[in-house]
């Protein structure tokens, strides 16, 4: 199981994230949080002004992230971009309302792409995001695939944001989340699909703990 690589992809806040994070405990396997890959692009983007209002200097993108050095650290979780650990600062709004812009520029993809992959031909590892199962890892061991009704995702991301300080109200929560799944679904390059080959689990009635057993059962079981 060491060399494993577990494939999680799905919609925004089904749960994905943290049942990779306890499945990762779980095996004893390194979590990769591919999302924030692009998150830490669009924070670069964001501090160069790469990004202004609407505009996206995709030629800006394209040349200025040939020259950084952006790593997950897996040791304690850290996305590391140029020696800075930017964690914490990929998590903010401007960020959250900006990155699916940055992820479905073809060249940022295939920039990740290469970094998901070289880590994946040096160990094995428990990896969410969009497009895991059907483009990154397309061989995993296991693939998943997480889906949840848009109104309890919207409830429990609005939450999640009101917890972190972030006071929008609950209509405006489903309408950003609805317009993510627009473009996930829609882009061009690696949209957000099921692979064919994965499980997919509905968690909008499920308990972490409920979830997590019903992950564990189908690793088992195969």
């Amino acid at each position: 199981m060491d060399k494993a690589i577990i494939a999680i992809d799905g919609y925004a806040s089904t749960g994905k994230s943290t049942l990779s994070k306890m499945l990762s405990s779980h095996l004893g396997l390194p979590y990769i949080d591919s999302g924030a890959f692009f998150r830490g692009i669009t924070f670069l983007a964001l501090e160069k002004g790469w990004i202004n209002n609407e505009n996206i200097y995709q030629e800006a993108i394209e040349l200025g992230i040939k020259d950084i050095k952006i790593y997950y650290n897996t040791s304690d979780n850290k996305l590391i971009l140029n020696e800075i650990d930017i964690t914490d600062k990929i998590r903010s709004k401007l960020v959250s309302s900006n990155v699916s812009k940055i992820a479905k520029l073809p060249f940022v993809r295939f920039f990740i792409l290469k970094q998901q992959r070289l880590m994946g031909n040096s160990f094995g590892m428990v990896m969410d995001g969009r497009d895991i199962g059907t483009v990154v890892f397309p061989n995993a061991d296991f693939k998943f695939f997480f889906t949840a009704r848009p109104e309890v995702r919207a409830q429990r991301r609005w939450e999640e944001m009101k917890a972190n300080g972030y006071f929008l109200s609950y209509e405006e929560v489903l309408k950003s989340l609805m317009n993510r799944d627009k473009v996930d679904t829609e882009r061009k390059f690696s949209p957000l699909k099921k692979a064919n080959d994965a499980i997919e689990i509905d968690t909008s009635d499920l308990s972490l703990e409920e979830a997590f057993t019903i992950l564990i059962s189908k690793i088992n079981y195969k």
